[in-house]
């Protein structure tokens, strides 16, 4: 048995799958005030009705830490930069408790300046004034040479050892220092926030006499197991569209060019699927308008939902984007978008009567009728959708993937049909989707689609391998690894690449996941001669493997 939860903005879903079919689905309103609460009700409905077997697989997505960096609510953080050379200080000037150090290290990996000990001293004594216990550092080109960052964190824990450390090389190794620092920076600032939620969540199921794998849904739709978020919270950012993707390809299993639509109460996310398979951000996800080095998909949310209210202000008709609570039709207290839908198709949802109560005392004495009431706001829904789904082509057309699947078919990209799923999808897709003259599918089991998505989820890694022949070296970009190689002028691409996959074998063992570990792809393959006078002095090789997202090897669709 596997169980899949989804914590939304609106509602917690849960699924119980047994490898074949949906045994029973679960909702709950989520309290964002706490999410572990609401988590653990929908795990103990669910379990409720798994006597007949055990619970091998457990995967949670959750908002935690994206609604601590939307309410910047995660801990006060301070940055230790060493820029080095080149361009202004004020460039990584992006977050307010910023200092700057001595110290650099060159494109190779070779130190250029040392740092000075007592300027990190004086600048944690300032960190300390301000009150602050969290610190991210991170040095240019740490990801080649990690030892001054190390330094520092040593530095930094013999002065003052009840400082929060983290450092640049084993939180994002790739190379661009704007993007390490964010995702330095913005991990440190929720780790506590989120080593607290799995440690309660740990209990909980020790509490419950679970034993079994636990793993959380990253941005990428690929899961990792809980422990090892723990030190990479970040990853989990965005996991419910990554969810609501995985959920659509999950129920669907169609190789076609899609839009997937996710409307729950409060947003609808979008996503794009090219030959059925998820389009990426190129740039990685973006937090807060910055960059970052994590692998998340192309996905655009906008405020508005099925619960997204519907008010009259001096005659004129509005959709409000804040949430107020359910739709009338489900006992809630404002008529809302999906109350016009349920009254103008006579959809029949939850008890219409209602919904067409709540719609009658809106248009009271406002000179306008039902019709004309149902029609505006079925404009005003299907314009902010359609204008999200044009304003994402626009950057969809700038991601490689995009461009290289025009390319290689020889056309341009034409959207095939509209995949509805979450709670409102029935309510709204079909008219959308008559009205772009695209056909339309709403599979069954869309209302908990992103929970099943989260459910069959199989764990993803990707790493980058830089090797150094003349020096002798190698880094990876994950966790800080870095090590010597024996071989200079004799050491080949066959052998970088061997290296690559022996390291992903490595570390995917001790994640739990060498299963996958076979069907993991080449992605990157470049090789550089580094020339000293008239001779091939060594080599530079780049390398990148990946176990990439898809579903477990158990998942073979759901029986109908």
């Amino acid at each position: 048995m596997l169980i899949g939860i989804d914590v939304g903005g609106t509602f917690t879903d849960g699924v119980l799958f047994d490898g074949q079919a949906v045994v029973t689905s679960v909702k709950h309103p989520t309290d964002k005030q706490n999410l572990k609460t609401t988590l653990l009700k929908v795990l103990d409905d669910l379990l409720t009705v798994s006597t007949g077997g055990g619970i091998s697989r457990i995967v949670f997505s959750t908002t935690l830490v994206t609604n601590l960096l939307a309410t910047e609510s995660g801990d006060n953080t301070a940055l230790l930069l060493l820029p080095g050379p080149g361009l202004p200080l004020d460039t990584y000037h992006l977050f307010e408790h910023t200092f700057f150090l001595k110290g650099s290290i060159d494109f190779r990996g070779r130190e250029l300046e040392a740092i000075d000990k007592t300027e990190v001293e004086k600048a944690v004594g300032a960190i300390k004034g301000r009150g602050i216990k969290k610190i991210a550092v991170v040095g240019k080109f740490s990801n080649r040479n990690s030892s001054q960052e190390q330094e520092v964190r040593k530095i930094i824990m013999k002065r003052d050892p009840q400082m929060e450390v983290a450092i640049g090389c084993e939180t994002a190794g790739q190379l661009n220092f704007l993007r390490r620092i964010v995702t330095t920076y913005y991990s440190v600032m929720t780790q506590s926030a989120w080593e607290d939620f799995a440690r309660e969540i740990e209990k909980a199921l020790a509490e419950r006499g679970i034993q079994t794998a636990v793993d959380v849904l990253k941005a990428d739709g690929g899961t990792m197991p809980l422990q090892i978020s723990r030190s990479k919270p970040c990853e989990t950012v965005f996991s419910g569209p990554a969810a609501s993707t995985m959920g659509a390809i999950a129920l669907t299993m169609n190789p076609k060019n899609s839009v997937v639509l996710d409307i729950g109460g409060t947003t609808v996310d979008i996503s794009l699927l090219i030959d059925g398979h998820p389009l990426y951000a190129s740039k990685g996800a973006t937090i807060q308008g910055h960059y970052t080095h994590i692998n998340a998909f192309s996905v655009r949310s906008i405020p508005l939902g099925g619960d997204s209210p519907i008010n009259i202000d001096q005659g004129n008709i509005h959709v409000e984007s804040k949430r107020r609570g359910a739709a009338a039709c489900f006992g809630g207290d404002y008529p809302t978008v999906t109350d016009v839908f349920n009254q103008k198709y006579q959809l029949g949802i939850g008890q219409p009567l209602k919904s067409t109560k709540k719609l009658t005392k809106l248009i009271k004495d406002t000179g306008i009728d039902m019709e004309t009431l149902c029609k505006a706001v079925e404009d005003i829904v299907f314009n902010r959708i359609q204008e999200a789904i044009q304003k994402m082509f626009t950057e969809w057309e700038n991601e490689p993937a995009y461009r290289v699947w025009e390319v290689v078919h020889g056309r341009k990209f034409n959207v095939q049909e509209i995949i509805g799923i979450g709670a409102a999808s029935k309510a709204i897709v079909p008219g959308l989707a008559q009205r772009m003259q695209i056909k339309c599918r709403i599979p069954e089991y869309a209302a908990v689609a992103n929970a099943l998505g989260a459910c069959v989820a199989r764990p993803t890694l990707a790493l980058k391998v830089h090797i150094d022949t003349q020096n002798k070296v190698f880094s990876i970009d994950q966790d800080g690894l870095s090590g010597s190689i024996s071989a200079g002028r004799s050491f080949q691409m066959k052998d970088a690449k061997e290296l690559a996959q022996h390291h992903l074998m490595e570390i995917a063992k001790s994640r739990g996941m060498e299963q996958y570990a076979g069907e993991a792809e080449f992605y990157l393959e470049e090789q550089f001669n580094v020339i000293r006078g008239w001779e091939t002095a060594g080599k530079i090789f780049d390398i990148g493997v990946q176990i990439s997202p898809g579903f477990i090897k158990e998942y073979q669709g759901v029986s109908r």
